[in-house]
């Protein structure tokens, strides 16, 4: 087929496409002129410049001197010229990126449990340690802030447990409120351990553990992170954020010292007012659990030995349920404060059962025979009348010559 000068070829691609589907030896391709062998300068009516089929168009005539040479190209890209030099071959598109996040998230334990954020508190002078949950915060992998999603809606119910270490139980277990449905809780609520020692600050260590309340199941544990004491300077707060870990192994083999029986704080003082000794009870801390509840329901005797006539016994109101209570009753023993150096002042703990005896959780023993913190309290009380000196005493399981039964 030959065009004349001036006319316009209006082929479709269809007629020629057809060639590679009619009946009889199919002879092997070796360029495309095999097909056009004398294919004119210009692009068919029918192809677009992108390959497209598109409706043939009536245009004005172009003479092939004015037709442009980029048309050479598309017809190069359509049918895959022969020759054609590395120059004129199409750019290959390149291999989409991949999405980044601007925040530089990466896929970690951190990130995937969230983060905490408190403050920790020695009160020395009050043996106190106050502990502030703040908020927690949403991984990354969300592009929120919040915690891991727990429950089937997305959300969680989450609440903050303390635990100190070594000796985690109930005892010394403390907790936030639960908020619902959120996976950005903001608590700010201050929890304190009442009790802790200098050398509690040395060798103890704090648990924060997040968890989700389940109504029907039991709750589940989200991350946690622990905090040596020893890092803590007396007095001033530090400010935490820090990645939750998953739950860490606890030592069950750990030795159960006497301390883990409780502690209880004590006021002394001689009133020369009233010419005897008061005894205050203020409260008791991380008390051994008596019931199959895991919990006690204490109360506290005072005795002032020798009592010859069996009439120095005072004795608290029974608190719940508890094994941190605070009892705030002060008792008075009337005594010359010159008599009081031959006297020993005995106070024990009991965890009260109903139709059994009740069970003696620990006591301790001040006097002029005791040691340590015990011989300085009931010297320090000797020393300044009208004067109120309170300590904290840890409780051990035994009283020299104590009658152990209630």
């Amino acid at each position: 087929m030959t065009l004349r000068k001036g006319e316009k070829m209006t082929i479709s691609i269809q007629e020629h496409m057809a060639i590679d589907v009619c009946p009889g030896p199919i002879k092997p391709i070796k360029q495309i002129s095999d097909y056009f062998p004398r294919f004119p300068r210009g692009l068919p009516a029918a192809v677009g410049r992108s390959g497209a089929l598109r409706p043939a168009v009536s245009q004005p005539s172009v003479s092939p001197a004015e037709a442009p040479r980029e048309d050479d190209e598309d017809v190069d890209q359509l049918f895959g010229a022969y020759g054609t030099t590395p120059a004129q071959q199409p750019a290959k598109c390149p291999p989409p990126e991949e999405a980044v996040d601007p925040e530089g998230y990466e896929s970690d334990d951190c990130t995937a449990l969230g983060t905490l954020d408190f403050s920790l508190l020695y009160d020395q002078e009050n043996n106190a340690l106050h502990c502030t949950i703040n908020k927690a915060k949403l991984p990354k992998l969300d592009y929120r802030k919040g915690l891991k999603p727990m429950d089937h809606n997305g959300l969680a119910d989450p609440y903050v447990k303390l635990h100190l270490l070594p000796g985690a139980s109930k005892a010394n277990k403390l907790r936030t409120k639960t908020l619902r449905n959120t996976l950005n809780p903001t608590w700010n609520e201050t929890l304190t351990y009442y009790g802790i020692t200098d050398e509690d600050m040395i060798r103890k260590t704090l648990r924060i553990s997040v968890c989700d309340e389940d109504k029907f199941r039991h709750n589940e544990f989200i991350g946690e992170t622990r905090i040596p004491l020893k890092k803590l300077k007396p007095n001033q707060t530090k400010n935490f954020s820090i990645c939750l870990e998953k739950q860490l192994p606890i030592d069950k083999t750990e030795d159960k010292s006497l301390e883990e029986r409780g502690r209880i704080l004590i006021s002394l003082k001689y009133s020369s007012q009233k010419q005897g000794l008061l005894v205050g009870i203020i409260r008791c801390a991380h008390l051994a659990a008596m019931d199959a509840n895991g919990y006690s329901d204490p109360y506290v005797k005072t005795y002032l030995k020798p009592d010859e006539d069996k009439k120095s016994k005072h004795k608290t109101a029974v608190k719940k349920k508890t094994l941190n209570p605070e009892f705030n009753e002060e008792f008075c023993y009337e005594i010359k404060h010159g008599d009081l150096a031959k006297k020993t002042l005995e106070v024990t703990v009991w965890d009260y059962d109903i139709g059994k005896s009740n069970d003696f959780i620990g006591g301790v023993v001040l006097g002029i025979n005791a040691k340590g913190e015990r011989l300085k309290h009931w010297f320090d009380c000797l020393k300044n009348k009208d004067k109120k000196i309170e300590r904290w005493h840890t409780l051990t399981n035994e009283l020299p010559g104590a009658v152990l039964s209630d």
